[in-house]
């Protein structure tokens, strides 16, 4: 499974490892879903991720969610932009990513953000782990 995922589902990971979120992330690791990316969503993670709001989470758990995107993720180095009518500008990025990716779905707690025609499907946080729970382990 090729999915993109939003920024909020990864603040809400690291914050709540236990949460939905966080055994979703955890889960996209474990059964080997190919989270893509390009420099501009990396680059968002890491500014929020650094937000004084967000001091609570823990460092190491952050250096350990880029090293797994790092080795389990699909850097993309082309990405065309996309001029599809958007509900939140920010989150053009994320669509760009996931149509020049071919993602089977962008993950989202903001569902209602992404109401472009697309060819990926929108998945909440629950949606993906029920999805990630039917399929094998990654095989090491």
């Amino acid at each position: 499974m090729r999915i993109v995922l939003d920024t909020n589902v990864i603040v809400s990971a690291l914050l709540k490892p236990e949460s939905v979120p966080g055994r979703a992330l955890a889960a996209v690791w474990e059964k080997g879903a190919t989270v893509l990316y390009d420099g501009r969503v990396a680059d968002e993670y890491r500014e929020v991720l650094g937000r004084k709001k967000f001091a609570s989470i823990d460092r190491a758990a952050i250096a350990r969610f880029f090293a797994a995107l790092q080795a389990h993720g699909e850097a993309l180095r082309s990405v065309p932009p996309c001029a599809d009518a958007m509900n939140d500008e920010d989150d053009r990025i994320f669509v760009e990513v996931a149509i020049a990716g071919r993602a089977d779905a962008i993950v989202t707690g903001n569902l209602r953000d992404f109401t472009a025609a697309r060819t990926y499907e929108i998945h909440p946080p629950a949606a993906l782990l029920a999805l990630l729970e039917r399929r094998p382990p990654r095989a090491h």
